[in-house]
């Protein structure tokens, strides 16, 4: 009979403390009560809209990009070939496109070789903060609510975040101006500030031009970087766009994030950093200073070695097609947001009407874009509610306190509306209205 080993035996305490963090297990339960509620009009997921996908654009998109690497670029067969099936450059090959777009939407040249191509943002935000913060000493100061990926990504790292108080006009300055501050007193080295201008998730807010100028001004005088996060920012409900900070950087103080999962698709998980900041070498070795981008690499090689190439094959036949103009390619997608922000706008004050005389009880905010709802609520909305809400009432929705690290947002809710139609928006926040009144009679 065969003599099986003992199994191996191990503690939650013998793991990084990343692997139990509330910030990375709050996905897996939304996606897990999605599962288990499939008829529940679903607020959680802050996935890019679905109807106009069409399976067949993706081998189009491929040939596009195979004859750009054949007419354009004018590299013989086997070369092409070569870098659809083989392992592929580090930093990318779509960088020369992901350059071009911007210049197209943004009026911004970069150096195509400041640009790395990571594996979604997701990748781009872990080596960019396992960069970053060299030891316990060294912190990331971040806007609160805080988009859940980035907390996640900070806990992964190890990256020690401090909080900035948000408002209605995004990061409030004279709160990070405090808190850089603070920091220095407690012997820390504030290194970056990470922001999303446009829309933030979850709370939707964006900064004015004038406030993205002074950020760049306090943080060049204070001597931080800028991490920039902004994928929703060709989604305004007026079709209107302020200049991203990356435009507005004059110091290369603004070290981007860039994804194509909300404007082409997200399962090609493919983003970008634009990381073009010299690094001086240590001592006197002789070299001149190098790009970030090039140290990012050394250690995106480690992570993932290279993104996937036919993944950037796809997205680089995208932006061909659409003469590289990110906004030129979702101008239908940012239709439909419009219309299901004002759908979402107007079904709230319909089923929670002011009542002369009386506070309201239920309020949210009015984002001006973007893909994202905050509603609060007169009730504790944690995960147990959560869970009741799906199954009594059929509605899902995320628990604010993910975003601010289970510290606060627990009588809040984010409604994510992306994907619905006008329709189930109307029913979704109807059920919503159900469950308050029911909460409202306890």
């Amino acid at each position: 009979m065969a003599v099986h080993p003992a199994p191996a035996f191990l503690s939650i305490t013998d793991l990084h403390e990343s692997v139990d963090d509330p910030a990375l297990t709050s996905m897996t339960l939304l996606n897990e009560l999605a599962g288990r509620y499939p008829s529940a009009v679903s607020f959680s997921a802050g996935r890019p809209f679905e109807g106009f996908y069409d399976v067949e654009d993706l081998s189009r998109h491929l040939t596009t990009f195979r004859r750009y690497l054949e007419d354009e670029v004018g590299l013989p067969a086997e070369q092409v070939r070569r870098t659809f099936f083989q392992y592929g450059r580090t930093k990318g090959f779509i960088h020369e496109l992901i350059a071009r777009q911007l210049e197209v939407d943004e009026g911004l040249t970069v150096d195509p070789e400041s640009i790395v191509v990571t594996t979604g943002c997701q990748e781009a935000m872990v080596i960019l903060l396992r960069a970053l913060v060299r030891d316990s000493r060294d912190v990331i100061l971040a806007a609160e609510p805080n988009y859940v990926g980035f907390i996640g990504a900070a806990r992964v790292a190890g990256a020690p975040l401090r909080p900035v108080r948000e408002g209605t006009g995004g990061i409030d300055l004279d709160d990070l101006e405090r808190q850089i501050a603070a920091a220095r007193r407690e012997g820390l080295r504030p290194r970056a500030c990470y922001v999303v201008p446009d829309f933030a998730n979850p709370s939707g807010a964006s900064m004015s031009t004038a406030d993205r100028v002074a950020l760049l001004a306090l943080a060049r005088r204070e001597r931080i970087l800028v991490l920039e996060d902004n994928p929703y920012s060709f989604f305004s409900a007026d079709g209107a766009r302020l200049p991203m900070l990356k435009s507005l950087d004059e110091h290369r103080q603004v070290i981007h994030l860039g994804s194509f999962a909300k404007s082409a698709f997200a399962g090609a998980r493919v983003g970008y950093i634009i990381a073009d900041q010299p690094v001086s070498p240590a001592g006197d070795r002789g070299a001149g200073p190098v790009l970030l981008a090039d140290h990012l690499a050394k250690l995106k090689s480690m992570v993932t070695l290279n993104t996937s190439t036919v993944a950037q094959a796809v997205i680089g036949g995208y932006l061909l097609e659409n003469g590289c103009s990110l906004k030129r390619a979702t101008a239908r997608e940012a239709g439909v947001y419009r219309r299901n922000l004002a759908a979402v706008l107007d079904r709230l004050t319909s089923v929670f009407p002011a009542v002369p005389g009386r506070p309201r009880d239920v309020s949210w905010n009015a984002p001006q874009g973007g893909m994202f709802v905050v509603v609060t609520l007169p009730f504790v909305a944690d995960e147990e509610m959560l869970e009741y809400s799906a199954s009594k009432f059929g509605v899902l929705w995320t628990p604010m306190h993910h975003f601010y690290a289970g510290t606060s947002g627990f009588q809040q809710a984010r409604l994510s509306f992306s994907v619905l139609t006008p329709e189930e928006i109307g029913l979704g926040v109807d059920r919503l209205g159900d469950l308050v009144q029911d909460q409202r009679g306890r």
